[in-house]
This record gives C-alpha cells, sequence and structure tokens, in this order.
C-alpha cells in the first residue's frame, strides 16, 4: 500500500509542476493572461509609415486597425491593441548606428492589467512578408527590460524572464506617468540596449546574426509594442 501511494504521490506532482512552470512563465512573458483588446477609431494615421501584428494575434483576429497610431505632441501617440511592430520603410540604417526616442506612459497601466512593455526595433529586413527578422529591446514601467528579436519566430536575446536595472524608471503607481529614454546601438561587434543612459544589455552581434535570427544588423528601423499599450513617442530618430 505505501508503495502504490508513493507512486501515486509522484505521479500527481509531475502532472503539478509544469503546469506552475507554465503559470510562472506566463506571469514572466506579462501576455500569456490578457487578450488584446481593439482600439476604438483604430488604424495608422501617420503618413508613410505602415506596421505588422504579431503572428498569433492576426490568427485572433486582430490587424492594424485594432491599434491606433497617430500624430501627437511634436510625435506620435500608440494605443494597443495587438502586439506590433511599426515602422517607415524610408528609416534605414547601416554600419555603426544608434536608433533612441523617449517613450511617455501618462497614466501607467490604464489599458491593461499588468505591466507591458514598449520600445526601439532595429535591423528590420523582409517585415511585410512572413520571413520578416528585426531586433527590439523594450522598457516596462516596473523597472524592468527585455531584448527580443524575430528570424521570423520569435527568439530571446536577453534573459527568459524581464531582466531588473536601477536605470530603468519605475511608475510610483497605476495611473501615474513613468518615462524611459531607450537607445539600440550597432558599435563594431556589439548590439547595445541603453535605457535613460545606461546600457543595460550588450550582445555580440554574431550571435543574434544568422539562421533563425536576424537577416543583418542593417535594416529598417521602428518601434515595438506589446498589446495593450498607451504609449507617447518623442525625439525618435538616428544618432
Amino acid at each position: 500500500m505505501r508503495l502504490v501511494y508513493g507512486l501515486t504521490f509522484a505521479a500527481a506532482l509531475a502532472m503539478l509542476v509544469p503546469s506552475l512552470g507554465a503559470q510562472g512563465q506566463a506571469q514572466g512573458q506579462g501576455q500569456a493572461m490578457e487578450a488584446s483588446r481593439a482600439v476604438a477609431g483604430g488604424g495608422i494615421k501617420v503618413a508613410g509609415w505602415t506596421g505588422k501584428v504579431d503572428a498569433n494575434e492576426a490568427a485572433a483576429g486582430m490587424t492594424l486597425d485594432s491599434l491606433k497610431f497617430v500624430a501627437e505632441a511634436g510625435g506620435f501617440h500608440v494605443t494597443t491593441g495587438p502586439a506590433t511592430t511599426l515602422w517607415n520603410p524610408a528609416n534605414k540604417a547601416t554600419g555603426d548606428y544608434t536608433i533612441s526616442a523617449t517613450f511617455n506612459e501618462p497614466e501607467f497601466m490604464n489599458v491593461n492589467t499588468h505591466p507591458h512593455p514598449y520600445g526601439i526595433a532595429i535591423a528590420g529586413n523582409d517585415l511585410d512578408t512572413p520571413n520578416m527578422s528585426a531586433l527590439y529591446c523594450s522598457a516596462y514601467g516596473t523597472g524592468t527590460f527585455i531584448v527580443r528579436g524575430f528570424g521570423p519566430a520569435p527568439f530571446q536575446v536577453s534573459a527568459r524572464n524581464p531582466t531588473a536595472n536601477d536605470a530603468i524608471h519605475k511608475a510610483e503607481a497605476k495611473g501615474k506617468p513613468v518615462t524611459q529614454d531607450i537607445a539600440l546601438s550597432v558599435k563594431g561587434d556589439k548590439i547595445e540596449c541603453a535605457i535613460n543612459g545606461t546600457v543595460v544589455g550588450s550582445y555580440d552581434k554574431a550571435s543574434v546574426v544568422g539562421p533563425g535570427k536576424l537577416k543583418s544588423t542593417d535594416g529598417v528601423y521602428g518601434l515595438r509594442f506589446a498589446h495593450n499599450t498607451d504609449v507617447i513617442v518623442t525625439k525618435f530618430g538616428k544618432k
């Protein structure tokens, strides 16, 4: 009887552990537990710009009309909607460069139930095809960041879960403003993400270029937003 009980308990525990692991992963990624909401009056309303919603968002029926991208405050006001990469095909960078912008979340978590990130995208190639590749660095209003890519399937560059850094600003509370200056650079054989003037992540270029990752670090640059975000972007450009 003791042997049977022991086997039964072990089997139950084995079933429980993966479940807890999946729950932890969902909480760390911050996207699996909240559905994307279509934005009223949506669409890309800035001349020259276009975008692409993530594959899982498209499979759920989300489109570029499910988000709102408008000119505002000398920059852009972006409200998602589906997780999306946005770009102007005329914005291209080669060799060594830095792409930066200021991201202001006027009311932290005003359109979501938990923090979602936003940031800079670079190295975009074949963006309007199923074979797109790009790299992005995004910050959360909780003081953490991620670096991810598409090649075309999503791939990780930074740690699996969002990484904390003291340089990244934290919102005082839900509904309070939080601002991040985000820059993504290609410098020699390195790719660096700097937030509020501090390099929070540095990666070998060779580790992110190749099959299943980037086609090149040369390419189109733009903006990256997770689902259900509301952000004003200013000072966007190349250095």
